[in-house]
This record gives structure tokens, C-alpha cells and sequence, in this order.
């Protein structure tokens, strides 16, 4: 079992920064694929910023040269730097694990970007 705790989101207005953390603990092997994903109300899932199996990242477009994803392999935590926020960055924040291809996922946390 693995288990992902994020932390980090809240109230911010359009062209602010916040961190997300995510902490993951249990069965956990190597340097699993982890990353985050968002989705706002009304809309699905989507993919934010991960890393991938060999260690590269990957961002979706809409998030490019604002959000930065890194992590700290002997804490097991990735984080999400999210600068110059926009109203549309505004959703709930997953962060998502694989191992041997079963996907973990933590309870979210809001990013509310408003003015």
C-alpha cells in the first residue's frame, strides 16, 4: 500500500505563486513515476507536470514556463512550484504515484486563483 499527503494549496490571486507538496509513505521501491494532476468542476482529470519512469519531466502546455515540478527521492516528495497563476489554474490538485502500473492517488487539495 502507498499513501500520498498533499499539502500546500489555498487562496490566491491572479498572478501569485503557491507550493504543493505531496509526501508519499508505505511500499514504496526505487523511484516510482509521481506527479500531479488537476481537475476543475465540470471538467476531467488532466495531467499537470510528472515525472516519468526514466526521471524526465513532463508538463502539459497550459502550465509551461509557470509551474515547476521537482522532487526529493530520499523523502519520497515531489513538490509543484506554481508561479503566475491564472484564474484558470483554479481546480482540485491530485498527486498520483505508479507503481508496477497501478495508479496511487492522494485526497487533493483546492487552488482557488481569484481576485
Amino acid at each position: 500500500q502507498v499513501q500520498l499527503v498533499e499539502s500546500g494549496g489555498g487562496l490566491v490571486q491572479p498572478g501569485g505563486s503557491l507550493r504543493l507538496t505531496c509526501a508519499a509513505s508505505g511500499s514504496i521501491f526505487g523511484i516510482p513515476p509521481m506527479g500531479w494532476y488537476r481537475q476543475a468542476p465540470g471538467k476531467e482529470r488532466e495531467l499537470v507536470a510528472t515525472f516519468t519512469r526514466g526521471g524526465m519531466t513532463n508538463y502539459a502546455d497550459s502550465v509551461k514556463g509557470r509551474f515547476t515540478i521537482s522532487r526529493d527521492n530520499a523523502k519520497n516528495t515531489v513538490y509543484l512550484q506554481m508561479n503566475s497563476l491564472k484564474l484558470e489554474d483554479t481546480a482540485v490538485y491530485y498527486c498520483n504515484l505508479n507503481k508496477l502500473g497501478y495508479n496511487y492517488w492522494g485526497q487533493g487539495t483546492q487552488v482557488t486563483v481569484s481576485s
